[in-house]
């Protein structure tokens, strides 16, 4: 009787042993169904995260190609640059274009923004779907105010590098067609940065007359799309 006994228990405890090891093998089925899908859904934000890399860096590409396609034979003439990498085109020295410490634009600028702003509009304008601003930027060098404190000859300079913006803002907003503007007015806008992002030369000292610049910098919306996708993982 005993015997019968202990070969009940043994069985119930196989009979249990099997349950639970049946148990645990469910759970690691399961465990790894998530893992695949979890890798799998990685894969695909990677995927997409990849492919709008390159789709922003083939548009960056196009738009300094085009860039540089209309403007290419007038830069040395106006004293101008490009940035492949920030789409910015900078009319270097300042003071060819505004007399020192003021932000009235002289003839010759208005000349120059004449021929180089409607042709600019014209060139972006296969691109506009994926550009989220365009900023005219006002920069000084750090000597002009230099008989005060830091601060002091900062916030002049901010001031400078704001009026002067806003000056080539109002200028140009004349030279597009009355139907375009209030398009423009959503997109352009006037910004001043002082003296805080000046040009340095090769041994990190900073260039004066590189630095009082005024620049055309073209911002694409990949940030948004960025964003974008990460809410969508979400």
């Amino acid at each position: 009787m005993p015997n019968k006994l202990v070969g009940r228990n043994q069985g119930s405890e196989e009979s249990e042993w099997l349950s639970v090891s049946d148990l645990m093998a469910g759970l690691m089925m399961v465990f790894l169904c998530i893992s695949i899908v979890m890798m799998r859904s990685m894969m695909e934000e990677r995927e997409k995260i990849r492919a709008l890399a390159q789709s922003y860096r083939d548009n960056q590409l196009a738009i300094y190609q085009s860039l540089v396609m209309e403007f290419g034979e007038d830069l040395q003439h106006w004293g101008a640059t490009i940035d492949k990498d920030r789409l910015i085109i900078a009319f270097n020295n300042a003071d060819a274009m505004f007399p020192t410490g003021e932000a009235e634009m002289n003839q010759e600028a208005q000349w120059v923004m004449e021929d180089f702003f409607p042709r600019y509009i014209h060139v972006l304008k296969p691109y506009l779907g994926s550009i989220r601003a365009i900023h005219i930027e006002g920069h000084t060098s750090s000597e002009w105010g230099s008989g005060g404190s830091s601060r002091d000859n900062y916030f002049k300079n901010l001031r400078l590098s704001q009026s002067r913006s806003r000056e080539v803002l109002h200028h140009v907003q004349g030279l597009v067609p009355e139907a375009e503007v209030p398009g423009m007015l959503a997109l352009v806008a006037a910004v001043g940065y002082s003296s805080a992002r000046p040009v340095l030369r090769k041994d990190g000292t900073e260039d004066p007359e590189k630095s009082k610049r005024v620049a055309f910098r073209v911002i694409t919306n990949s940030e948004a799309q960025i964003h974008r996708i990460l809410e969508e993982a979400l």
